[in-house]
């Protein structure tokens, strides 16, 4: 007797998703709530905070599940719905937020040894939680999530200039929260 191969089973666990079969919903919950809940530590501040996003997504899948495209990878099309849900959560909690043109903003130095280039990936999400939530969500988007400028712009309601210049402004935070730990790592 052969396994049911993966596919397959995901397969099933959606198609019973879209008869609202609670246990379907269930099993897919469990099944990727690990891979949701990545997406969503990376633009909360607190565990609960990204429950909060992964339990929205999650409502979002199973009420959108209709619209999901059988012949494209399931995992794409949760990662864009988490994602999604993640800025909406921030914009909801943002409504007074102002927005910058890049001519705003004087620039950065370029320093010769890039200090975030040197760090673990782990490390930078750690740190990068410490960011002002706008400069987080727009850093996780560009470096992580490999979204452009313009999508950035489009997704978040804001100029491409501000996602260019939050971008900076998250990687010089960066480097001076690095200074600062660099600094006591010698101290000590």
């Amino acid at each position: 007797m052969n396994p049911i191969p993966e596919s397959e089973k995901l397969r099933y666990l959606l198609e019973g998703c879209l008869k609202a079969d609670r246990k379907s919903q269930e099993l897919l919950y469990k099944q990727y709530f690990g891979f949701v809940m990545s997406i969503c530590l990376r633009y909360s501040k607190s565990k609960d905070e990204a429950l909060e996003v992964l339990n929205d997504a999650f409502l979002k899948v199973f009420l959108k599940i209709n619209t999901y495209d059988f012949t494209r990878p399931f995992n794409v099309w949760l990662k864009r719905i988490v994602v999604n849900t993640a800025i909406d959560a921030y914009r909801s909690q943002n409504k007074h937020y102002h927005h910058l043109d890049i001519e705003s903003v004087y620039s950065f130095p370029n320093e010769e040894v890039n200090p975030i280039q040197k760090m673990g990936y782990e490390e930078l999400l750690l740190i990068a939680k410490k960011l002002p939530k706008n400069y987080q969500i727009n850093f996780n988007l560009y470096v992580v999530e490999g979204y452009s400028h313009e999508e950035i712009a489009k997704m978040m309601n804001i100029s491409v200039g501000t996602s260019k210049s939050n971008l900076s402004r998250a990687r010089e935070m960066l480097r001076n929260f690095l200074k600062v730990i660099e600094s006591h790592k010698i101290k000590q």
